[in-house]
């Protein structure tokens, strides 16, 4: 009887783990497919100059890169952008933004 409860025990164990594993593999999987939409649709309205500037940006500076890629997507969706941006534009874009942005600066004495 004992044994029969702990072989249970063990059986209910490994199922839950199993779940769980399988529910982190979906959880990425739709990461995955999020991220391969948001970057087709970057694809469509940035020239290649400019996604070449936003990755980099993206390297340095992920959440600004992160804050423009959602504007552009959803000024895309929305039919809002009529032709392929260029690195120019988006310079300009990027520009409009980080100087709205204050920067706070610490000076030590």
């Amino acid at each position: 009887m004992e044994e029969d409860r702990e072989l249970e025990e063990i059986k209910r164990r490994k199922l839950m783990e199993l779940m769980a594993r399988q529910g982190q593999e979906q959880e990425e999987e739709r990461k995955e497919q999020e991220e391969l939409a948001r970057q087709s649709i970057l694809r469509q309205i940035l020239e290649p100059e400019a996604r070449e500037r936003l990755a980099n940006l993206k390297l340095a500076r992920p959440e600004l890169a992160q804050a423009v890629e959602n504007q552009l997507i959803l000024l895309a969706q929305s039919g809002r952008i009529y032709k392929k941006i260029s690195d120019e534009e988006l310079k300009e874009i990027l520009r409009r933004l980080t100087s709205q942005r204050r920067e706070i600066r610490i000076v030590r004495r």
